[in-house]
């Protein structure tokens, strides 16, 4: 594929793939020496609250396609919630801001249960289609509306469908974000680089192979389909959280209401949140606690941090 100059990219010069390649980079690794109280391993759970956004945004408007993101408001989340608290298991929330205005008492509750409510875009827009000034205004935007809705402004981003634009880190530098989690650079934490230079950004990665839509996608008009029985992701998922004990690290999981919130995926949640608490030295985290912790431990010394730090440290009381 040509770049902007007509040239493709077996004509680049060294400086060119190289300048590509370091735009966006992973830094120092940030898993800490050890986790709070003495704990062997992190445990992160997200959900992407999506719900009616996917189809808004690609102008579907039939009842439906947005039926199925009503069930994941209507039906999954609050089973989800209620199966969070059974366990005493605080988790993110990344919510696009049309999402949250059409359900504000959900948004609402997530943050009354102890949980977190980060951006996730304006209307699961994908920003790599947007111009600089449209892909600020909306995250802007975005975060405004979150906290409006809920009460606390959010420190914390996951771009829709984990685009990142060239613009999206800088954009979140200049928010002063605590943290951005749509990069798979590692297994654990790590500082962003931009261009070779510390942002003082954590990173929480995520991965396909921990996330439920590769899984349980079905579009009746494309080539998606459930394949794999959700039996076979909880032993994927069980596996990925047991090497993260052994190592001592941080085991992330990304989840959608719509899709794991169905009967016969849910079961599969709650056994899997009963094989962890099977292990009594787990810390159960947000993704703002956990970005919170490493960059207090490595010294990042960001005020969304610092300011981040006081506020988890004050739900934990």
């Amino acid at each position: 594929m040509a770049d902007e100059n007509g040239e493709e990219p077996w004509q680049w010069s060294e400086a060119t793939w190289r300048g590509q390649v370091e735009r966006v980079r992973a830094g120092r690794p940030l898993r800490p020496s050890s986790w709070p109280g003495g704990a062997r391993v992190a445990v992160a759970l997200s959900f992407d609250s999506d719900h009616e956004t996917p189809a808004l945004r690609d102008g579907e408007t039939r009842p439906g396609k947005l039926s199925q993101g009503e069930y994941g408001s209507r039906v999954a989340a609050p089973k989800i919630v209620r199966l969070l608290r059974r366990f005493g298991v605080p988790a993110s929330f990344y919510m696009p801001a049309v999402s949250a205005l059409l359900h504000p008492e959900e948004a609402r509750g997530y943050v009354e249960e102890g949980h977190e409510v980060g951006i996730h875009g304006w209307i699961h827009e994908r920003n790599m289609l947007l111009g600089p000034a449209d892909e600020r205004e909306l995250q802007l935007r975005s975060a405004d509306t979150l906290e409006r809705v809920t009460g606390v402004r959010p420190v914390g981003i996951r771009t829709p469908s984990w685009d990142f634009s060239d613009h999206t880190l800088a954009i979140s530098a200049e928010m002063g974000l605590l943290y951005d989690s749509s990069l798979m650079a590692d297994d654990d934490p790590y500082e962003l680089l931009a261009d070779g230079r510390p942002t003082g950004l954590v990173e929480i990665p995520v991965e396909w192979i921990r996330d439920d839509a590769p899984y349980f996608m079905m579009e009746r008009y494309a080539g998606l389909r459930p394949y794999t029985p959700p039996r076979a992701v909880l032993d994927i998922w069980r596996d990925e959280f047991d090497q993260a004990y052994r190592e001592g690290g941080v085991f992330q999981l990304t989840m959608h209401p719509h899709i794991i919130g169905h009967r016969s995926r849910l079961v599969v949640l709650e056994e899997l949140l009963s094989h962890i608490a099977g292990h009594s030295d787990v810390w159960y985290a947000t993704h703002a606690q956990l970005a919170a912790y490493v960059a207090e431990e490595a010294r990042l010394g960001t005020a969304a941090a610092s300011e981040a730090a006081r506020t988890a440290e004050g739900r934990d009381r």
